[in-house]
């Protein structure tokens, strides 16, 4: 029997990148989008400047020592916290290693987020207690993993979606293109969030796509696409919302820019010069929401001292926490690889523990 499709929704993207904010923080009247409550937009606001402030000091904690390697998000914020914001409980996040706020956002205790980029265990969180799958180092592999996930769940008859967040580079990967043929084939409920900012490392997009944009992507894989401003908070949350409920695949490209280092191992300025940061900082998204809420009203300077206040606060805990050492326990080196061990894994525990001995 053949199966039934969903009806089709639009595969090719707009020319434009949709927005409900201008850079100026001035609404866009004729936009197709619709713009969140107030209440969301708040919230939209207050996470992304915590969310900033501790993208700050993990960075002072990588210069410090405290972390082997951290992968900036500064001036992507935008992304991160509206496509979290933008899930259902039931839903799941699959992130990469540059996606920390994001974690943080979805609830994730920040000294465990930062487990992996200091070093200690590759989780160092409950994946089933947020919803949030292992933050993925190898490019791509978590776009594989969204789509078996969300396929399951409709197999189970679950109502649950999954967010696979990306970057520009890894739709280069094969995984990403065989994930999007599955996604397409199955109707999996899976929203590929690519976080186009600009560079995969130092490899500027016109290297790495000819095709009009990165959504166009989508199109041969009969998953339909949304080509979004990244650094408009308010429409990362439309369209995130929107394809979360749509009942299948969604491929959306968000048009961002990494204003930091590729990770703190990376000479930025040997591959971009200073005015194209400087013009990136000119469309930052934690401004651009604070001026559309102070212009309704929605933001006073009592409440921009009170958010920053509180994310003072909660970068000093994080600086307290990461700045305690913690005695390595190299036994655990074979913990949680296996349901059971097998007999190589047992071999080379019982041969630690005698060169330790």
């Amino acid at each position: 029997m053949a199966r039934t499709r969903a009806p089709e929704r639009t595969l090719l993207p707009s020319d434009e990148p949709l927005s409900l904010l201008r850079k100026d923080g001035t609404p866009v009247e004729d936009s197709p989008l619709v713009m969140p409550g107030d209440d969301v937009l708040v919230e939209l606001h207050r996470r992304m400047v915590v969310g900033r402030r501790f993208d700050a000091q993990a960075t002072a904690l990588t210069k410090q020592g405290r972390l082997a390697v951290y992968p900036s998000s500064r001036g992507q914020e935008a992304c991160e916290v509206g496509a979290v914001l933008a899930l259902r409980e039931q839903d799941w996040l699959f992130p990469t290693y540059r996606d920390s706020v994001a974690l943080v956002t979805r609830g994730v205790d920040p000294a465990e987020t930062l487990t992996l980029l200091q070093g200690g265990w590759h989780l160092g969180y409950d994946p089933y207690a947020h919803r949030v799958g292992p933050q993925c180092t190898p490019l791509a592999t978590n776009s594989l993993h969204a789509v078996g996930f969300a396929h399951a769940a409709r197999l189970k008859g679950e109502d649950t979606a999954a967010l696979v967040l990306l970057g520009d580079g890894a739709t280069s990967e094969g995984d990403t293109h065989e994930a999007l043929n599955f996604a397409g084939v199955w109707r999996a409920p899976t929203v590929f969030l690519v976080q186009n900012n600009g560079y995969a490392i130092s490899v500027p997009m016109s290297k790495q796509n000819a095709a009009p944009s990165l959504a166009h992507k989508g199109i041969g894989y009969g998953v339909p696409s949304v080509l979004v401003d990244g650094n408009d908070v308010a429409a990362v949350y439309a369209v995130v919302r929107e394809a979360l409920h749509a009942g299948g695949p969604t491929l959306i490209e968000a048009i961002t820019y990494r204003i930091e280092a590729h990770t703190n191992a990376d000479d930025a300025n040997r591959y971009r010069d200073a005015a194209e940061v400087a013009s990136w900082l000119d469309r930052d998204p934690v401004d651009r929401i604070e001026s559309y809420l102070t212009a309704r009203g929605l933001l006073d300077n009592a409440r921009r001292e009170a958010v920053a206040a509180e994310a003072e606060e909660f970068a000093a805990r994080v600086r307290a926490r990461l700045n305690t050492d913690v005695e390595p326990t190299p036994a655990e080196l074979f913990e949680h690889v296996y349901a059971a061990k097998t007999a190589n894994l047992r071999a080379q525990a019982a041969a630690l523990r005698e060169e330790l001995a």
